[in-house]
């Protein structure tokens, strides 16, 4: 079987989120929301690039892929019992959905961790939206991946203003950045 480009993967997971009624810019909002009162010159630009970087990473695209899927999976009825009714309610017990995105959250050290903990307890912006249930979609694992991702993207920005008060080169903060 032959590897799927990267490329492929990256737009899936755009089409993932557009797909699901979720864009960059109600992301970067929650990214705003979290970093602004630590950044008074941080500007909505700066957190939508941050979240587009984060969504380049492949454990954070693999995650969002797979929780989406299951998501869809459950809107279509097609999971077994009681797996169906387990994510299709959201059961405050099942934990897997967060337990995948604080996973995708571990990349980014303890402030993407502690975020995350903060906007899944929160629900804060767009996570707030599709933790409602409103409109018949599920989305068990796609809130918590959102959050997964505002978080990660507040950690990087977090650190990269480190960086910048401490004078790096930008060429030495852009390899911090991607690695």
């Amino acid at each position: 079987m032959e590897r799927v480009h990267s490329h492929e993967v990256t737009k899936a997971a755009h089409a993932c989120l557009s797909d699901r009624g979720v864009t960059i810019m109600d992301v970067a909002e929650i990214v705003m929301q979290m970093q602004g009162p630590y950044n008074d010159k941080l500007t909505i630009e700066e957190c939508v690039d941050s979240v587009e970087k984060v969504l380049l990473k492949r454990e954070i695209q693999h995650a969002l892929l797979v929780g989406v899927e299951l998501d869809r999976l459950a809107e279509q009825k097609k999971l077994s019992e009681p797996l169906q009714s387990i994510i299709e309610a959201d059961e405050g017990l099942f934990g897997v959905d967060e337990t995948i995105a604080l996973g995708a959250s571990l990349g980014y050290g303890s402030i993407a961790v502690t975020t995350f903990g903060h906007l899944d307890k929160n629900k804060i912006g767009i996570i707030a939206k599709l933790d409602t249930k409103v409109g018949g979609g599920v989305h068990t694992f796609l809130d918590d991946m959102i959050a997964s991702i505002a978080a990660n993207a507040s950690s990087r920005l977090a650190h990269r203003k480190r960086d910048i008060e401490e004078n790096l080169p930008k060429e030495e903060r852009r390899i911090i950045e991607d690695e």
